[in-house]
């Protein structure tokens, strides 16, 4: 509780709303999880009881580790504390190892390292425009930024119930962006270095950084219309960048080098011989020409804030083999613009309702079918009201079409849920509730992808920024 304390700087609300999502982890604990719980255990037993040599080729379990350097040291690190719960979790051959202490350790390692998430959270506060403040609390767009990020249904679902530890991971990309936010543009690039070996999965929306870095890093100065002054390039600042890059990705990859097995990491990190390739090419493809696309619209944070989020939902939109989960990719960052324009705030609405939606079909498990439905109900409630009390003075948040299509996901639950389980189709064709649920949910995730495209065409992220 301490890190909270001292990420909060004296704001009793803040810490209020991070000690409350804390607690109701922790009630969570007991709950179903996922296989990834046994990966994470897998990969425990790996770098603890093996020498580094070992660590990208050990196969004892299916779940081999296929993560990038960075993250192996972090079990590495969290083995040397799980040993004084239960040793023989760290036993490579203890396949699908489960005790209750094994439970406890896992689960708090998550709730312990999202620490660094409620920090990132709340230097994103900082760089929000108060303007639209109310006189009551709650209707700051400050508060209501932490609520929608601290409490985030997805993430609650999918790290502490199913199991992963996407609260750390996104909390050193929501740090990286508060940074470009504050100028501090070095500290953002480290950051974004450091989050990229942690997770590969995050080249997504490496084209957006390059981009923005490239924009207002390396050129130093504009012209009165707020196109680039050509002559403002610093090549002592793009060297910097490069540095930055290169010392991290020397430091993740370097122990690999010195022992000839970087192909082997990379094959691991990038298994073409699974038919994954496109999963990391095709995505790229699209996520460069989103970024691309509005390369000279990019000038200042929030351009660069929408660039991003449009490059993760390119790669979700347009991948093979994606990950549901990935859609937080796309749902966090969007919270920030969420708090600051009403069409932000209608596609963050429909984006996060229908993405958290269809994560329900991970918790399959009877328990937690009203744990899921009552926490996404709470969350989508505060946010829709909130953010219609922040814009109450504007048009309204949604049409008509997209009110109706939002009432739907209530029907197609209880279809899912309720009615198809005692159907005679149940039986012959038992993948019909995830069928449509994907289906019905790529609708309103394509949607919104294509309204946010629309109103960055329309209306180009061009501005200054809030002075820190």
């Amino acid at each position: 509780m301490a890190a909270f304390g001292i990420a909060t700087g004296g704001s009793n609300w803040f810490s209020a709303l991070a000690l409350g999502v804390t607690l109701l982890k922790c009630l969570l604990i007991p709950t179903y999880h996922s296989t990834d719980f046994e990966v994470h255990r897998n990969w425990l037993a790996i770098t603890h009881s093996l020498p580094i040599s070992q660590w990208y080729y050990e196969a004892t379990s299916e779940w081999t580790l296929d993560y990038p350097p960075f993250f192996a040291w972090f079990e590495y690190a969290l083995s040397h504390v799980a040993k004084y719960f239960d040793q023989e979790m760290l036993n490579v051959r203890n396949l699908n190892y489960s005790s209750s202490r094994t439970l406890l350790f896992q689960r708090f390692s998550v709730i312990f390292t999202d620490a660094l998430f409620v920090y990132a959270v709340h230097e994103c506060c900082k760089c929000i425009d108060g303007k639209k403040a109310g006189k009551e609390l709650t209707e700051k767009p400050k508060f209501i930024l932490s609520a929608l990020l601290l409490w985030n249904f997805g993430l609650l679902i999918v790290d502490h119930i199913h199991f992963q530890y996407n609260g750390f991971l996104s909390g050193l990309m929501l740090l990286s962006i508060a940074r470009f936010f504050q100028k501090r543009h070095m500290e953002g690039a480290f950051l974004f270095a450091v989050l990229l070996h942690f997770k590969h999965i995050y080249l997504y929306v490496a084209p957006a950084y390059g981009v923005y870095l490239l924009r207002s890093y390396c050129f130093t100065a504009n012209k009165q219309d707020g196109s680039i002054r050509w002559n403002s390039f610093s090549f002592v600042r793009l060297i910097s960048l490069g540095l930055i890059v290169f010392l991290v990705s020397a430091l993740s990859l370097g122990p690999f080098l010195a022992l000839n097995q970087l192909p082997q990491v990379f094959s691991r990190l990038f298994p073409f011989k699974r038919g994954l390739c496109h999963a990391y090419w095709a995505p790229n493809f699209w996520a460069l020409y989103s970024a691309f696309d509005k390369v000279l619209s990019v000038i200042g944070p929030r351009g660069f804030l929408r660039c991003l989020i449009l490059c993760a939902l390119s790669s979700f939109m347009f991948g093979w083999h994606v990950h549901e989960k990935a859609i937080l990719l796309a749902v966090l960052p969007m919270s920030l613009l969420s708090v600051g324009k009403a069409v932000d705030a209608s596609i963050f609405l429909i984006l996060t309702t229908t993405g958290h939606y269809s994560l329900f079909p991970l918790l399959f498990t009877a328990p937690e079918l009203p744990i899921k439905i009552i926490l996404m109900l709470l969350f989508t409630i505060y946010s829709i009201s909130s953010l219609k009390t922040l814009f109450r003075k504007e048009k309204p948040l949604f049409n008509w079409m997209e009110t109706f299509y939002l009432l739907g996901l209530g029907p197609l639950e209880v279809f899912c849920e309720f009615v198809f389980p005692f159907t005679s189709w149940n039986l012959k064709y038992p993948f019909i509730p995830l069928l449509l649920t994907s289906v019905y949910c790529a609708v309103g995730i394509t949607y919104a992808w294509l309204k946010l495209y629309v109103s960055v065409l329309i209306d180009p992220p061009v501005g200054k920024t809030k002075k820190q």
